[in-house]
């Protein structure tokens, strides 16, 4: 008799129980079940991740981005994730914190692509009035779960970046579970808005990025890095002066990668 398979969701709470941090709920790790197929489908034709076991990804993408969600402050109502790449840690954020408006900076066509069909699949999608306000202060064309298709259609070359069977013909109304998660399809130094929370991780050119996305943090706001000790003290100083730094914290199966918050002093006038 054959055993029965051991879902994801079952896993990723086996390996944040390990980690000393509470467990999802069934409806959560449904959600990051279905996210972690479609990761896959995806990377096996688009280099969305250089993680492509099952395992990996769990310990690594998924532990490490709900870590991080959990570390940022309350009081958060609107988040940037700085070059989304496979969404990390921008969709876990969404998962977890539903109270805080996510927008998903990716440059890339296809890795936008996949953003757009996963807070889709994940039914994590923008509310209209989200989606406008973020639309009018952006450079970059944003496509929102919710007008996904209508997106497609309007878009051809967006589709064309897709793996062929990667987006489903299957187009229900999704419940919408977060404040907002829309994609950025475009730079993000391109968006003209200030965010509550700005977020990096993995990011090429980590230093020219970080000195783009400090601008992006409104006073009072955050940035939050993930990355490692080494690299810590560059990627401060290039966030400029006006950030105080929170000690770092630890993230999960790791010594050397950290997780650190700078917050934005706020001037007040003379």
């Amino acid at each position: 008799m054959s055993e029965a398979p051991n879902p994801a969701g079952s896993r990723l709470n086996a390996l944040l129980a390990k980690a000393s941090l509470s467990p999802l709920d069934p409806a959560q790790s449904k959600r990051f079940d279905d996210y972690l197929a479609l990761l896959l489908r995806w990377n096996a034709r688009v280099n969305l991740t250089a993680i492509r076991d099952e395992e990996g990804i769990l310990s690594r993408h998924f532990v490490e981005s709900i870590a991080c969600a959990r570390a940022l402050p309350a009081g958060i109502r609107t988040l940037l994730d700085f070059g989304s790449g496979a969404g990390f840690p921008g969709i876990p954020i969404a998962l977890c914190r539903p109270e805080i408006a996510v927008t998903l900076a990716e440059s890339q066509g296809k890795k936008a692509a996949f953003l757009s069909e996963a807070i889709r699949v994940l039914e994590i999608s923008a509310k209209q009035a989200a989606e406008e306000r973020v639309e009018a202060v952006s450079k970059g064309r944003i496509v929102s779960g919710h007008d996904f298709s209508r997106a497609v259609k309007a878009a051809k070359s967006t589709l064309a970046l897709a793996p062929e069977g990667c987006i489903s013909s299957s187009l229900p109304e999704p419940r919408s579970i977060s404040e907002a998660c829309i994609v950025h399809s475009g730079r993000a130094e391109a968006l003209r808005a200030v965010f509550d929370c700005v977020t990096l991780r993995a990011v090429d050119k980590m230093e020219l990025a970080v000195q783009a996305a400090s601008k992006l943090v409104r006073p009072g706001g955050w940035l939050a890095l993930m990355t490692t000790v080494a690299d810590l003290p560059a990627l401060q100083k290039a966030a400029g002066a006006e950030l105080k730094w929170n000690q770092p914290l630890s993230l999960p199966g790791s010594e050397d990668r950290v997780i650190a918050l700078g917050e934005r002093a706020i001037i007040l006038p003379a």
